[in-house]
């Protein structure tokens, strides 16, 4: 069966307005317009560094007790979380097929793709270079 969608539990967690804390959740695959909508969005043309935050909003489907993740709460991660996040959909949508995720953690069950080797579809950088 082709997995679809990934638990992860975040390192920090996502704390709402009411001091709730919010550490486990679901990633889905990432379709085409996913990744090619955000690129539309406003916010995303006046700051380029903003597409992360588009597209983890469009592909994390659970957070938590969260009725729904938005840009807002995607805003309100923590630095490490939302790290966490960009590398795990990476693993998830890159093009290799030979490194597998765990399915509760999301985490690869072989280290045969490392983190941060190479650019390509699906692999957005969550502190992008200002060049």
């Amino acid at each position: 069966m082709f997995q679809t969608e990934f638990e992860f539990t975040l390192p920090c967690g996502f704390l709402d307005e009411e001091g709730g804390l919010h550490r486990e959740g679901v990633m889905r695959r990432a379709t085409a317009a996913d990744e090619i909508l955000p690129l539309k969005d406003p916010r995303v043309l006046k700051n380029e560094a903003y597409v992360i935050v588009i597209l983890l909003s469009r592909v994390v489907t659970r957070l938590g007790s969260l009725t729904a993740v938005n840009p807002k709460v995607i805003e309100g991660l923590f630095a490490s979380d939302l790290a966490f996040l960009q590398g795990l959909y990476n693993r998830i949508n890159q093009l290799e097929d030979d490194t597998r995720l765990c399915p509760h953690c999301g985490k690869p069950v072989d280290e045969a793709v490392p983190d941060g080797q190479g650019v390509g579809l699906g692999e957005w950088s969550a502190t992008p270079s200002l060049n």
